[in-house]
């Protein structure tokens, strides 16, 4: 990561903080997400990510010959109690990965309200979006068996315990959001894919752009460059690297903020 990264990190002067969090969904639409909730709430921002294709919210998860720890382990939290932006959104999604890897639906309930409990001490707006359950108990048996080995190679669940988990976090997220007052988003079956819990490429913009609607617009909107195509170019110039993860078994750390867009946001991922 280059210094002007971090000359543009403290010389900017930022309206608001986003806060990401999420796996394979929200990784492969990150930059359409930051451009829509930009859109709607005003920027430059101070965004902090903590995503990653098959990202678990408690535990370490490896893809591949990449592993990344938990979301409540990783190094955003130390950023977010250091940090003082105002005011700060945050979006939790793709919750539903943990139940595949053999967690009990207490530990990832658990691990969802530690992370809004922590969030919301920083008074942030919190969307959350639901597991899209409806979608769920459409997968057949042979076409689970068939999806299984591709998406959790490591599931031994049958169909019917990955359902039945699936409606009690469906359920526990429903009545979380009663009492932590935050706002819960139930997913379409339209806006998913055959494997049921992705979202299909045409989609995406649409699906976030409902997301970001979820979020209180800013009365003075500050970003100038949300939705031009100039400011995609350099972030995928400027890709942002985990602040932590192990690759073929070798620790790599890289200094964060690691990208910054041309309005000056910054962007950490961990």
């Amino acid at each position: 990561m280059s210094d002007s990264v971090h000359r543009g990190a403290r010389s900017s002067v930022l309206a608001n903080r986003l806060i990401l969090l999420g796996a394979s969904n929200l990784t492969m639409s990150l930059y359409t997400a930051i451009e829509l909730l930009q859109q709607r709430v005003g920027g430059p921002s101070d965004v902090l990510i903590a995503a990653g294709h098959g990202r678990s919210y408690g535990e370490p998860s490896q893809i591949m010959f990449r592993e990344l720890p938990g979301i409540i382990s990783s190094g955003l939290w130390k950023r977010l109690d250091r940090a003082n932006v105002r005011p700060t959104y945050a979006l939790l999604t793709d919750i539903g990965n943990d139940i595949p890897y053999g967690y009990t639906t207490q530990q990832i309930l658990g691990w969802v309200n530690w992370c809004v409990s922590r969030l919301q001490r920083q008074a942030v707006h919190v969307v959350v979006t639901n597991i899209p359950i409806a979608s769920i108990e459409t997968v057949s048996e042979w076409r689970y068996k068939m999806l299984r080995p591709l998406l959790f190679p490591n599931c031994r669940l049958s169909r019917h315990e990955v359902i039945e988990r699936a409606r009690v976090v469906h359920q526990g997220l429903i009545e979380m959001a009663v009492s932590k007052r935050f706002e819960l988003l139930e997913l379409s079956s339209d806006w998913l894919g055959a494997d049921a819990i992705h979202i299909r490429i045409g989609k995406r913009r649409d699906f976030y752009r409902y997301v970001a609607e979820q979020f209180p617009a800013s009365s003075e909107i500050q970003c100038s460059v949300a939705g031009n195509k100039s400011w995609l170019s350099i972030l995928k110039q400027q890709q942002p690297r985990f602040a932590y993860r192990k690759l073929l078994g070798q620790e790599q750390y890289r200094r964060q903020p690691s990208a910054q867009l041309t309005d000056g946001t910054i962007i950490s991922m961990y």
